[in-house]
């Protein structure tokens, strides 16, 4: 890694685009030494032109390869090119230079991500043009089976995805290597014109799982997204009722996530009983809320008919989870709400795991021993 005054000063000219000073730096009759030539800044290693590119400096990417003699094939610690750099910060000019000047356009970076794939992380579509223009291959997948309409899918971009289903037409028939598609991305993260085209152009099948089961239904009811949910619903026949692989429906993971909205949609407007329980544990949402502590899911589920007193397979109710979790509030408000006068097998069970000061007094105050 270079060290010095002069390096750094390399660097925040070419950082901030001074072409002129950094010429006047580096006179003509001088030669950069090795050191400098190679030089090394960051944890990351990145050489003067990586920040070249990064700052989408074009003319001084021009000098610091036709007149330095750099390499635009360098790569720093994680094996990142230049040409990763302009695409990830989309400037198209410096990806054009770098293409022409010979850049290896599918190269790959640590993880396996491609130029195309930094590109699809943002909307410039002329950064995606240039790279897929000059051969870049959009059906190439990263380390985790992700390819570049995956990546498009999760940040959101349609018009980018319009796009490659123009140039490559079976991008959209992919999944990661835990099974999931672009749909349960764009589903999770609430791209909600996303979800429309994929829903419109592409043949993903209903209620498609992942590796733990997962549908994209689940996906948009978990992350509260219920106007995403509506669109599975109508567009998709999206079952608001299918459980993952331990058991539990997207009632159940919206109350681990605490999506109020989201669960009043599925029991009011849906008809998804409140008490469903999942099938491996025959825990209820109501256990799932307190174990998270989640207060006011506790009393949304209270409210629309919850059963405080059901116990799960091992015969404990939402206030043992409660307590299990240390969760203070969530205990006072299950005690208010009917448990207080629980059985005694109830009451010493949930007693046994109180451990916290705050939940111990919560007990003192309803009158019950600890």
């Amino acid at each position: 890694m270079v060290e010095g005054e002069r390096p750094r000063k390399l660097l925040r000219l070419v950082q901030e685009g001074w072409l002129e000073t950094l010429r006047d730096e580096l006179r003509p009759d001088e030669v950069l030494d090795p050191e400098e030539r190679s030089g090394r800044y960051g944890r990351s290693g990145d050489t003067l032109l990586h920040h070249a590119a990064r700052y989408g400096h074009r003319d001084i990417l021009t000098y610091l390869v036709e007149v330095l003699g750099m390499d635009v094939e360098v790569f720093n610690r994680d094996y990142k090119r230049p040409l990763h750099e302009a695409a990830s910060m989309g400037h198209e000019e410096c990806v054009s230079y770098l293409l022409e000047r010979g850049a290896s356009v599918d190269c790959l970076k640590k993880a396996d991500w491609t130029p195309l794939m930094m590109a699809c992380t943002r909307r410039n579509l002329e950064v995606i043009k240039a790279l897929v223009e000059h051969g870049a291959n959009p059906l190439l997948k990263n380390k985790d089976g992700w390819n570049c309409f995956h990546i498009a899918s999760r940040e959101g971009h349609p018009e980018v995805l319009q796009y490659l289903l123009a140039v490559s037409p079976s991008s959209w028939d992919t999944e990661s290597m835990i099974k999931r598609t672009p749909l349960h991305t764009a589903a999770m993260h609430g791209c909600f014109d996303v979800v429309e085209l994929l829903l419109e152009r592409c043949q993903y099948k209903p209620d498609s799982r992942d590796k733990c089961g997962v549908t994209p239904f689940m996906d948009a009811i978990q992350n509260g997204h219920v106007n995403i949910a509506r669109l599975l619903l109508e567009k998709h026949q999206a079952c608001p009722t299918a459980v993952d692989a331990l058991g539990a429906q997207p009632l159940h993971r919206a109350a681990v996530t605490a999506q109020d909205e989201a669960i009043q949609f599925l029991v009011t407007e849906l008809g998804v009983d409140v008490n469903a329980r999942v099938t491996a544990l025959q825990l209820t949402a109501l256990h799932y809320a307190a174990k998270e502590g989640h207060v006011h899911t506790i009393q949304t589920l209270l409210a629309l008919g919850a059963d405080v007193q059901a116990k799960d397979g091992k015969n404990r109710s939402a206030l043992h989870a409660a307590c299990a979790g240390q969760q203070a509030a969530a205990a006072r408000i299950l005690l208010r709400a009917g448990l207080k006068d629980a059985p005694d097998d109830t009451g010493t069970l949930a007693r046994q795991l109180v451990k916290k000061p705050d939940l111990i007094q919560v007990f003192q105050e309803m009158n019950i021993s600890t």
